[in-house]
């Protein structure tokens, strides 16, 4: 039969079974036949073929993966490796917050750039959107996401503002939360479902940055509260992905990262000197001059830039 991976670590994995029933499950021969460059072989979101236990039926075994739709991945730097963090998603929920902890933009455009990459749907959805009401700065820099094209919600967990639109979203599909640590994914999934109850944890002063609450991804079924859901029995299936400190981008050349910025794309390759333009000094070169022209903001080509460079020299900021 099918099956849903749930969670997994060491090579154990739930899964949510075609009849119902929910098992722990193994991979038969500890490695499945597939791309094995992966950090973790399978991720909350994939569908599996298994083989339940004859005589344990909260057993069984994975034999195949069903292949993927999609899915979203990251460089672990520690395992060096492509690592997935969900499979087969609907949307890609990119939690940000203006504050606590620090907005950083250049973690989003590295989202947005991995999911350009991967051909996900990116949702920029701002967490305690009551801290932004006065930061100029942080409304700016949604707007230019917003200008290219990007869905925008702005949310509070503790207030219940914009939860409405946010579930209406979300019902009746498969998404995964990404972001910092301590951006309050799992505060967002408590507020949908008053049942979910998952772990929350609180900044680190001395850091101002959040702790892992979150250690592994799981897929959550949630039934949205009624006052999302105008009372009706609404269901959504949500991934929430452990905090990171560090996005670093998988299988993203340099000379390819602004294939994955949506206003440049449609100009890359028109240059003077063609696809081998740097885009930094060239005459000739369109993006410079879409930049000049403000078609590309300057905030999004130093954020292209300074990705490009840590592409480069292979170093990250947190």
């Amino acid at each position: 039969m099918q099956g849903t991976v749930l969670d997994g670590a060491n090579n154990f994995f739930t899964v949510e079974c075609s009849d119902g029933i929910i098992r722990s499950c193994s991979i038969k021969g500890k490695v499945l036949k597939i791309d094995t460059q992966y950090y973790n072989p399978l991720a909350p979101g994939d569908i599996v073929e298994i083989e339940a236990d004859k005589l344990d039926s909260g057993k069984g075994q994975i034999l195949s993966l069903v292949p993927r739709r999609n899915a979203f991945v990251r460089w672990n730097v520690k395992g060096r490796s492509p690592q997935l963090l969900a499979s087969n998603l609907d949307y890609l929920i990119l939690v940000t917050t203006p504050d606590e902890p620090p907005f950083r933009p250049r973690f989003i455009d590295r989202e947005l750039a991995q999911a350009e990459c991967e051909g996900l749907t990116p949702v920029i959805v701002c967490n305690k959107c009551d801290l932004s009401k006065d930061d100029a700065d942080f409304l700016s820099r949604m707007k230019i996401w917003e200008d290219l094209g990007y869905k925008l919600l702005y949310v509070s967990a503790k207030t219940g503002e914009g939860m409405k639109e946010f579930a209406a979203l979300l019902a009746g599909h498969l998404s995964a939360f990404v972001g910092q640590s301590g951006i309050g994914k799992s505060s967002l999934i408590n507020a949908l479902d008053k049942n979910a109850a998952l772990r929350t944890g609180d900044l680190c002063q001395k850091y101002d940055r959040g702790s892992h609450t979150t250690t592994k991804g799981t897929l959550n079924r949630l039934t949205l509260n009624e006052s999302l859901s105008g009372g009706k029995d609404i269901t959504a299936s949500i991934i929430d992905t452990p905090g990171i400190r560090r996005f670093v981008l998988h299988n993203v050349a340099a000379e390819d990262l602004a294939l994955y910025f949506r206003e440049f794309r449609p100009i890359v390759g028109t240059c003077t000197f063609g696809m081998s333009c740097t885009h930094t000094n060239e005459p000739g070169c369109r993006i410079l001059e879409a930049v000049n022209a403000g078609v590309i903001t300057e905030e999004r080509y130093d954020s292209w830039l300074r990705i490009r460079n840590e592409i480069k020299t292979g170093s990250w900021e947190d």
